[in-house]
This record gives C-alpha cells, structure tokens and sequence, in this order.
C-alpha cells in the first residue's frame, strides 16, 4: 500500500521543494496550508491532495492528518518580535497530540544545529519544538541543520548580497566562526530517506555539508565562484547583534525581521557534532555536496531563472494574509485609491507580458529616483526594501515575492493584485487589469490604501502630489511599452495610436485618471 504523507509549511523554503521529491519517490502526497490558494502556481500543485489548516487549531489538524502514515513538520516562525515562541509550541503540542490520537507512524522535523548552553530565542524555540514531537508518543526524527546553501535560501541570499554589495567588509565577530554549511539538495535527500526509518528511531540528527569554514570563508568562496575578487573582512567588535541585524537589513534584501533570527544564530559555531545519520541514512549518490559546489549550482539556477522556492516567498513580515476582493465596494472603511484607465492599440498579450515583467530587472516604468528613494527609505526603517527582486524574469506566481510586493492574486492574462509589505501605516494594495477592447485592450490601474488612524491619513496626503508623477507616468509607460513591442512584432515600426482614456483620440501618453477616497 502506498504511504500516506503530510507536508506542512509546503509554502516555505524547504517545504516547497521537498513535495515534488516526494510525489517523484512514489508518496502519496497532502499539503496543509492556511492559505491553499498561495500554492496555485507551484508546478506540483495538482498532483497533490490540498487541505485548509491552520495548526494552532486541533479540528483543522486533526483532519488534516486523518489516514496520514508520515507527517512532515515544516513550519517555523521567522518573527523578529512578538510570542513566536509559545505560537510555536502550541503548533507543535496541536500536532503532536493529533498525530498521536491519528495512529501516525512517523513524523519528521527540520530544526537547526546549535550548542549546549543559552541559546539565541529562536533556536531555543526550535529545539523546544523537537523536544515536544520527539515526546509526542510517535517515532520522531529530528534532523538539526546549520546554515542551507541553494537558490533562494536566506542564508545563501545573505551572503550572496553582503560579497556582492561590500568590496569591503567591516563584519560582526561572527565572521570568525565556524559553520558546516549544508547543500539543499543534501537537506532534502535525507528528508525523503528519513519516512523510511524503523519504528524504533526516534531521536535528533545532526546533519550538514564535508565542509567546516569560518562565515568570512564563505564569503569569499562565493566570491570565487561568482567570479569576484576577494573580499577584505575587518571583525569588529562593536557590532553587536541587534546592530549587525540593521546593517544586513540596509545592504541585503534580507528585512529585519529575518536577519534578526538568522544573525542570532550565527553568534555560536554551528557544526555538526554526531554524525550518528549515517548508521541510518547513507550520503547521496556521489557523496555530500562541498560548499563551493553548493555556491555554483545555486548561482547556476538564478542565472537560468529556475529559483523553485524563496526565502521571499513565506509570508514572514507581518502583512495581512486574507485576500482582498479584486472590485470591493469598500463599505465600512475609510479608502484612498488612484485609478487610471488607458485605452491602447497594444494586444491583449503583449499587454499582459509588460504587466506579469514588471518589476526586478525591468522596473516600475516611472520615475526610477523616486522608486528607489522610497526604498531606500523603507529599508533604513526596517522595511523589506526594493532590492528583493523577483524569482523569475517573465512569469509570477501568487505568494511571489515582487520587490516590496507580494502577489496576493494573479488570473494571468487579465489580473494582477499585489500587496505592499513595505513600511506604511495601513494595508496597500496595486492592481493591474487587462481587457481585450476591438483591435487593442484597455488597461486599468488602481493603487489602493487602507489609512491607519490619523498617521495613515497624513501619509496619504504627503504623497499625494507625487502620484500624479509616478502612477500616470507608470501606466503611459506600461502602455507604450506594449505598442512598441507590437510594433516591432508585426514590422510596423510604430507603436499604434491608442484613445486616451478621456475619450481624446491620441497615444496612450494621455489616460485619464482619478484620486479618489471614500467612507
């Protein structure tokens, strides 16, 4: 009979690409998520079962592991303030309990590496969790990991971005300690192994790469691969970790709420102290993955645009999670929106195909200064800033990550609904519509704002004057875009004329456009 599994945190790093090894190994797959509709557009999405669950909640669990052989706990609070951990431990005891009471066989946890002695709070919390599940009454496999190296990992992401930025670097002390980093793909072979332990295994794992390296030494092992020159690093003892949190904020995409957790972690060395895995699980075909191999296969599939999951693709900077409808009527709310509305001669697809590129690389297509100064801005006080980028060049997935955004709905050819997880007092959202009208399409854009108290009022206000800058000049452009590349497709050497949407006959240089705000 084939085995049953439950993957939770299928959204997160680990868990998104731990799925699809799992369908290839011939398990019979169910991911749980509190929001199934952000794993619409994982490529694996319909070859699996998929289950509301929020795993705080004893009924959502307890169906969500109902006939469930193997149970994969994949969820971690990457918060840099509030109670993550007792929120952590309820998940967990919620779990635990339902596995019991379900007659599970097995479960299997990712936690991290770490020392004896005081711990930093989120490794304490991951040990915490390990300690409850291993207790549960159902055979547990704890493996504890250090630092991940692939693409789209924050660790990798981390030092991707401090090599890259810094032909300098003044570093924490931190820079000098030890750790065994581990490949991806290493993570995930013994994962998958791991469902096939005998009963009586039940216990933590420590887990990690053939290389021990000092953090300055990966550095610059990136650099060598990434065909950079190496870097001068400079330990300084005045950076404390609450202030070396702030620098990687300001220099990396990497918020603060994540290089909180993840310099924290970085204060002790993280090696591997048993490597009692191998009586039980054998190495990967070809042996474990070397650091510099890690780096290379991990820039490899950036530059062919083939990231499968993101650090940037959890929800771990605080924005609301519930969807907002596409054409709310917004009752019972104070709401300041932007509407514009252009009428263009561009096709339909070629529309869409500037709409679903923008960002990353391509921009925002108005006032590039003033996009960056509002990043910058957002990252000095905390914010995720301009510079996370998107995961792909061409194609967007719900969940994605998209520079400040992340994108909360897409109907691809038509709809685009991204929310701001920048630093704003309120909930802010842009849409982006395309509709086939006769020969061409009309393109609407809404940016929409839910102040908060007065601040979110003033706020509003204070950038009100800039709109008519950067959105007119984003949706002109947009537009403008499309004709030329019809244009250049069909060999007509000229963008069509479009109706501006004021009903003037012209280019697309003229939409019209509201600002409106309502009660």
């Amino acid at each position: 009979m084939t085995t049953r599994v439950l993957v939770t945190g299928a959204t997160g790093y680990i868990g998104g690409r731990l799925v699809p090894k799992l369908v290839e190994a011939g398990y019979d797959v169910r991911v749980s998520a509190r929001n199934p509709a952000r794993l619409r557009d994982y490529p694996w999405a319909g070859g699996v079962e998929i289950v509301t669950a929020d795993l705080t909640v004893a009924e959502d669990v307890t169906a969500a592991v109902e006939g469930i052989d193997v149970v994969y706990y994949l969820v971690h609070a990457m918060s840099a303030g509030g109670d993550f951990e007792r929120s952590e431990q309820r998940a967990a005891t919620t779990v635990a309990a339902a596995a019991a009471s379900a007659g599970v066989s097995r479960i299997v946890y990712l936690g991290g590496l770490h020392p004896d002695g005081e711990l930093s709070p989120h490794l304490r919390s991951r040990a915490e969790v390990g300690r409850i599940l291993i207790e549960s009454g159902v055979p547990t496999v704890a493996l504890q990991a250090g630092v991940v190296i692939g693409s789209g990992s924050a660790s990798f992401e981390m030092i991707r971005h401090l090599t890259e930025v810094l032909p300098y670097m003044p570093a924490p002390r931190w820079v000098r300690n030890f750790i065994q980093p581990i490949a991806v793909r290493d993570v995930l072979h013994y994962l998958v192994r791991a469902a096939e332990l005998a009963p009586e295994v039940n216990r933590t794992f420590d887990i990690g790469g053939p290389d021990v390296l000092r953090y300055g030494q990966m550095m610059n092992g990136y650099a060598l691969e990434a065909g950079l020159k190496q870097r001068p690093i400079a330990s300084l003892p005045v950076f404390t970790p609450w202030l070396a949190s702030q620098w990687v904020n300001l220099v990396t995409p990497i918020p603060r709420a994540l290089a909180v957790p993840i310099i924290a972690s970085l204060q002790y060395d993280c090696v591997v102290r048993e490597h009692d895995i191998d009586d039980y699980i054998s190495e990967p075909e070809g042996g474990l993955t070397g650091y510099r191999r890690a780096v290379s296969l991990a820039l490899g599939k950036e530059r062919a645009g083939e990231v499968e999951t993101s650090w940037q693709d959890s929800s771990v900077f605080g924005a609301p999670s519930d969807p907002l409808p596409s054409d709310p009527e917004w009752s019972g709310h104070t709401v300041y929106t932007d509407d514009r509305e252009i009428h263009t001669s561009a096709e339909p697809e070629n529309l869409w195909r500037v709409v679903e590129g923008i960002g990353g690389e391509n921009g925002w297509y108005s006032f590039p200064l003033a996009w960056a100064a509002r990043g910058w801005a957002d990252k000095l006080v905390g914010g995720v800033g301009l510079r996370r980028g998107r995961r792909n060049a061409s194609q967007l997935g719900i969940g994605e990550a998209l520079d400040w955004w992340r994108v909360e709905a897409l109907e691809r050819g038509r709809f685009l609904r991204l929310r701001a997880e920048m630093r704003v007092p309120g909930p802010a959202w842009l849409e982006l519509t395309v509709t086939p009208e006769g020969e061409g399409s009309l393109y609407r854009q809404r940016a929409v704002f839910f102040p908060r108290g007065l601040g979110g009022r003033l706020y509003w206000f204070s950038i009100l004057p800039f709109h008519g800058v950067i959105f007119a000049g984003m949706a002109r452009r947009i537009t403008l875009e499309a004709e030329k590349a019809g244009a250049e497709k069909t060999g007509a050497g000229k963008a069509g004329a479009g109706k501006a949407g004021n009903g003037k006959t012209g280019s697309a240089r003229d939409g019209a456009a509201a600002v409106t705000a309502r009660g």
